[in-house]
């Protein structure tokens, strides 16, 4: 079993709630911290004596981070255990996040969406495809946007991301 320093156990802590702030169970989010700041692929049991958790739990929530795409599974020289690392990149984790968000959360929003501003009467229902129709454009518009970023190289993404108000100007010049 791996003693956590205080950094480290204030690092786990933390991701943790933050996770159950995204919607992510406390339990992965904090499996999931462990990894990524490990420096060493870790098999299940010693993930599970370290954080204090029941074997099953981390078996359930490693299958959660795999599905995600942000934890691998690896095989160690001499150890026949099954050995699971976090990305390290972390615009490349940003990345796999949302892809899945999207997944998960944008794209049946939309399919709802299509769905409704079919089924919806013409002269009756002109508010709601108002509403809904404004609502379907962002969609459209921002994940088309996002379909176009995720292409970029981690290192082209981070560098927009510095832009910061810098990109802002391009489009609007400068303040008074």
């Amino acid at each position: 079993m791996a003693t956590l320093t205080p950094i480290q156990e204030k690092f786990i802590l933390h991701w943790g709630e933050m996770g159950t702030r995204w919607g992510i169970n406390r339990t992965v989010a904090q499996i999931h911290a462990l990894l990524f700041i490990s420096p060493k692929p870790l098999p299940a049991e010693e993930i599970a004596e370290t954080l204090s958790v029941a074997r099953s739990n981390v078996s359930n929530s490693l299958k959660e981070l795999q599905g995600w795409g942000i934890v691998k599974l690896v095989h160690v020289m001499g150890d026949k255990r099954d050995h699971f690392e976090s990305l390290k990149d972390v615009w490349e984790m940003f990345r796999h996040v949302a892809d899945e968000r999207k997944r998960r959360e944008i794209d049946p929003t939309l399919a709802m969406l299509r769905e409704c501003l079919a089924a919806a009467g013409e002269e009756k229902d002109a508010h709601i495809r108002e509403r809904l129709g404004a609502l379907q454009e962002f969609f459209v518009t921002t994940t088309s946007w996002y379909d176009v970023v995720r292409q970029w190289p981690a290192s082209a993404l981070a560098k927009f991301a510095k832009l910061g108000d810098k990109a802002l100007k391009l489009f609007t010049g400068p303040r008074a």
